[in-house]
């Protein structure tokens, strides 16, 4: 497996992209959308979990107006310190890179069949808020959202979103109450693109498996199963 960084020009500066390059050197190609820990080892593990199974991983540094190359640690401190650095964390700047991101993605030579549609998504914790916001503006193959905390507050947009969606919760989620999570599934009904999961016993973050404060293996399991099924569906290695 190959890794490199790459190098976007926004309109107010250049960001990284950590790219992952499977052994086959080509596939679909997945932005991969950090949490407030940044690109650390957790989305690192993610990242080469995904390019063994065949696709191209790009993720980019989304706090690079704030800090670059920012790595929380997933301790309490480290916690507060990322939670501290993510409110000033502009969206709408957010999702436009990771629309750049997107791009970069399509045109680059190793993501095979290059285009929207050979292209996907995947966002948690903050970066699942930001790839359902994108998700409104460009059609993608696939898109995944781990808890997103935005996403309870904009199930009016979903409407917008034409891409086959995944939304994942925990149905014990401090940080996002069940019933803003029934409000999604509410939402989602009569949307045949649109598929929520939800793992009720889980809390907030619980795929994060470098996290002794958040992760749950069991539930993390699960839904990474069904994650996996979803891209096999819907963004497919050929």
């Amino acid at each position: 497996m190959q890794t490199r960084t790459d190098h976007i020009a926004a309109h107010d500066g250049t960001f990284d992209v950590h790219v992952w390059l499977p052994d086959s050197g080509s596939g679909p190609g997945i932005l991969l959308v950090q949490e407030i820990y940044g690109v650390g080892p957790y989305i690192e593990k993610v990242a080469v979990d995904l390019a063994s199974r065949g696709y191209v991983v790009a993720a980019p540094d989304l706090f690079w107006r704030l800090q670059p190359h920012w790595l929380g640690e997933h301790t309490p401190e480290g916690t507060q310190a990322a939670i501290e650095l993510s409110q000033g964390f502009d969206l709408a700047h957010g999702v436009s890179d990771c629309a750049l991101t997107v791009a970069h993605l399509s045109a680059m030579p190793e993501v095979s069949g290059s285009g929207g549609g050979r292209v996907g998504a995947l966002g948690f914790c903050l970066g699942g808020s930001v790839d359902y916001m994108l998700a409104t503006q460009v059609e993608l193959g696939a898109v995944l959202s781990f808890y997103g905390s935005a996403v309870p507050d904009a199930t009016g947009l979903m409407e917008r979103i034409q891409s086959p969606l995944l939304l994942v919760f925990g149905g014990s989620d401090p940080y996002i109450p069940r019933e803003r999570v029934a409000a999604v599934e509410k939402a989602a009904e009569g949307r045949p693109n649109v598929v929520v999961h939800v793992e009720e016993e889980a809390g907030h973050a619980f795929h994060n498996s470098v996290s002794p404060m958040f992760h749950q293996p069991e539930p993390a399991a699960r839904a990474w199963e069904v994650a996996i099924a979803f891209l096999d569906e819907h963004l497919p290695v050929r």
